[in-house]
């Protein structure tokens, strides 16, 4: 997620902590969230020898096409889903980078469906192929989306607002963003000054469904162990405490500081450490950045380094993904 300047449209949040954070910057990288490029160009400014660029939204692909060439072959952009990007990368990695969730470019473009606050298509598909959300809402039992709303957005009126969507499609499907914000904010309190706006979380369940994301991140982060090198460095931007869990246990739990079990998950037999904690609490942004950009209020930043123990699967249960994400995102 990102700012909007004149010079660059959409530096992405907590740039500068996360660059001092993996100081000295050298090497092949991987941006797995390329976006409009914020994080790539900044790898390549601080030194980078190389930058490999995924994204799942050809947009990205296409923009990259443009401002990529004044990089010449220290940046190769490639599509696909972070989940895959050992195999997408082709090569051992000196550093990993994430930046999570939907991107203020997606954000801003009201025909990508993704915004509450401007009208367009019920959409949301990062890739732009696959199910919609406007599939979702208007196809899903109400069971289906409260549990989706509930576990995916921590929705509390989750039952309620699932209710309402089922009664207003009855009447006519419900193919627009505002029309789905509308039917969210009626079923809530009117937000008091400085609150989120009602849909926010509901927006934020449906977008994580559409797109597998809770899926996608624990097969990126197992994807960045194996692909990493020793001493190689994992950073990742979170913008919700859904995804900051995940990517809090799983870095705990590689450097071996998961805890001692319980009798639902008994003790495993010790293994050496996949990774070193860089960061033992998260970064995030200060005042001044939060004043320039408020989207990034809620972003935070951990960052892990590979040690050279084998990779191996992790302990999905023991990663607090929501229930739902176990079944693969929907």
């Amino acid at each position: 997620m990102a700012a909007d300047t004149p010079d660059a449209p959409h530096i992405p949040v907590l740039l500068g902590p996360l660059l001092a954070a993996v100081a000295p910057v050298a090497g092949v990288w991987l941006d797995g969230t390329l976006g409009a490029g914020g994080y790539t160009r900044g790898l390549l400014q601080a030194g980078a020898d190389r930058v490999i660029g995924i994204d799942r939204d050809p947009l990205a692909l296409t923009m990259a096409a443009e401002w990529g060439r004044a990089w010449g072959d220290r940046l190769r952009v490639v599509q696909g889903t972070f989940s895959d990007l050992d195999t997408l990368a082709g090569e051992p990695l000196d550093g990993v980078v994430l930046d999570l969730g939907v991107s203020s470019m997606q954000l801003d473009m009201a025909e990508r469906g993704f915004s509450f606050t401007r009208d367009g298509p019920l959409d949301m598909r990062m890739s732009q192929e696959g199910i919609s959300a406007a599939d979702l809402v208007n196809h899903a039992s109400d069971t289906e989306l409260a549990d989706i709303l509930f576990h995916y957005g921590e929705e509390r009126a989750s039952r309620r607002i699932a209710r309402a969507i089922v009664a207003a499609r009855a009447v006519e499907p419900i193919e627009t963003t505002l029309k789905l914000a509308e039917i969210v904010a009626s079923c809530l309190p009117r937000p008091k000054p400085g609150q989120s706006h009602p849909a926010t979380r509901s927006f934020q369940a449906l977008r994580i469904a559409v797109n597998a994301e809770f899926h996608e991140l624990a097969d990126g982060l197992e994807a960045a162990e194996r692909a990493l090198k020793p001493g190689g460095l994992l950073a990742v931007v979170s913008f919700h405490s859904l995804e900051d869990r995940i990517v809090k246990r799983f870095m705990q739990q590689r450097a071996g500081r998961a805890g001692q079990g319980s009798r639902h998950a008994p003790l495993a037999a010790a293994e050496a450490p996949r990774f070193d904690l860089v960061t033992r609490k998260p970064i995030g942004p200060d005042e001044a950045e939060c004043a320039a950009n408020p989207r990034a209020r809620s972003a935070l930043l951990r960052v892990a380094r590979r040690t050279d123990a084998p990779a191996g699967p992790a302990d999905r249960d023991g990663l607090g993904l929501p229930r739902l994400a176990l079944k693969g995102g929907r």
